[in-house]
């Protein structure tokens, strides 16, 4: 029995059908009919900008609900911030996260998984014959089990004001030299040449990313995790340089460390900047009919090369790390009407609807994109081009490390810090992490690891 603060409850279900409980999934042929099952679920779709977002769950809620008599969905929405860095993680540590839920694939996903606090979806994604219809499914794979599904995909990338452009006679820039000489003119224009909104820390980690990557490859960020990397190899040196270069050029916006991030979007919007690195989770904004721009006024590109940098010039930051999880609590009631809400969420057609809708990725392989909007259709053609993809940091590195990179980046845009002291103060983060892997292995209890972010399993299980 899940503990008394929980809110749901499974009262009772009587089951006659089969294992499958949905019609909309041709691998399900018969239903469970359910005296009451109740599910929460938590989102974090909150915000003006997550709407259309919002709806697509609310109405497979919906469906599933109609579908199958007996069973109930309490939805919660809460901040993402706060769910991922405080809620989820404290429910993760005793034991108690809601039945469904957001979660990150990646970093996050192992520490949930080692706790033995993750449902194992494999043998449903393939009851559902779901497995091989996603685009990726790597970021929620540990150890060769699924323990996650994303609803959507991303890329980040460079989105630009085409009438700015056009004003100033500026083409997309295609070098790190070339980038800086448009954001010159684009500043001596009156424009700031990059939009930012820096009080949540994780919006200035983005375009940073990228620059690192673009500087040392991908490959050494997983090293950090080993000691065959540091944060103060000269090649991490050149990346907090160079994004310090931008700084310094003053080519963000004044009073940046006081923007929220929904003012990063404005600036573009509003022509105060003629850029903005941000990722494909931003487009539904970015073609609002109520921001004023036209249909096709917001373009896109990726991050150009650094000439001389050791990884994937021609790369991208683009995933499928955000998706939906599972406790491992429920009861097999609560299992069957799981695979009724994942049959019913994961289709062309649903998903088709949230790319029109919502401008989301869609995570799932398509037979159909016609009649998408023309953003869409340019990130579509950018990951197209590019010869690799790879996923965000905090997909890599330990919270903890996540945390400081943040606290580190705000103190440059600030100018209260340097690159090498920044470097420095985030390796220390790095080593303690690590050694608090090293020692969660030999212990063998669930616990969590006040200040680290780590969250200790059983090995039994």
């Amino acid at each position: 029995m899940r503990r008394s603060s929980i809110l749901i409850v499974v009262l009772l279900i009587v089951a006659t059908g089969t294992s499958a409980c949905s019609g909309n999934n041709p691998a399900i042929e018969d239903k469970l009919e359910f005296k009451q099952v109740t599910l929460s679920l938590r989102h974090t779709q909150i915000k003006e900008t997550s709407k259309a977002r919002l709806r697509v769950l609310e109405d497979v809620v919906a469906q599933t609900e109609a579908e199958n008599e007996g069973v109930v969905f309490q939805l919660e929405g809460i901040d993402e911030i706060v769910n991922r860095d405080t809620k989820l993680k404290q429910e993760m540590a005793v034991g108690n996260p809601p039945d469904i839920f957001e979660v990150f694939g990646g970093a996050d996903l192992k520490l949930y998984v080692k706790a033995g606090r993750m449902l194992d979806l494999t043998p449903i994604l393939e009851e559902l014959e779901l497995t091989d219809k996603f685009e990726s499914l790597s970021e929620f794979t540990i150890d060769g089990r699924v323990y996650g599904v994303p609803y959507g995909g991303y890329s980040e990338g460079i989105f630009y004001n085409k009438q700015i452009f056009k004003e100033l006679g500026l083409s997309i820039p295609k070098t790190w030299d070339g980038l800086l000489d448009t954001a010159e003119t684009i500043k001596a224009a009156g424009y700031v040449p990059f939009g930012l909104a820096a009080k949540d820390a994780w919006a200035i980690g983005m375009m940073w990313n990228t620059v690192m990557v673009r500087y040392v490859g991908i490959e050494a960020f997983s090293g950090l995790l080993t000691g065959e990397t540091k944060w103060t190899d000269p090649g991490f040196i050149q990346g907090f340089e160079a994004y310090n270069e931008l700084i310094r050029r003053k080519y963000f916006p004044s009073g940046a460390l006081g923007f929220e991030y929904a003012e990063q979007g404005a600036q573009l919007l509003k022509s105060k900047a003629a850029m903005v690195f941000t990722g494909t989770w931003d487009m539904s904004h970015f073609t609002s009919v109520e921001t004023g721009i036209p249909r096709g006024g917001i373009g896109f590109f990726a991050f150009p090369s650094i000439p001389g940098g050791l990884g994937d010039q021609s790369s991208i930051n683009a995933s499928y790390s955000n998706g939906f999880g599972f406790s491992s609590n429920l009861s097999e009631g609560q299992i069957g009407v799981v695979k009724a809400f994942i049959a019913n969420f994961f289709n062309e057609s649903v998903q088709k609807r949230a790319m029109d809708e919502d401008k989301l990725l869609p995570s799932m392989k398509f037979t159909d994109l016609t009649d998408t909007d023309p953003i869409v259709n340019e990130v579509l053609t950018v990951m197209g081009q590019a010869s690799s993809t790879w996923p965000a940091f905090d997909a890599i590195v330990q919270p903890s490390v996540t945390s400081e990179i943040g606290v580190g980046l705000q103190k440059l845009i600030g100018g209260l810090s340097t690159p090498e002291k920044v470097a420095q103060s985030i390796q220390e983060a790095q080593d303690k992490a690590n050694l608090a892997q090293v020692n969660e292995a030999g212990l063998g209890h669930i616990g969590h690891a006040a200040g680290s972010g780590i969250i200790t399993g059983d090995d039994s299980k």
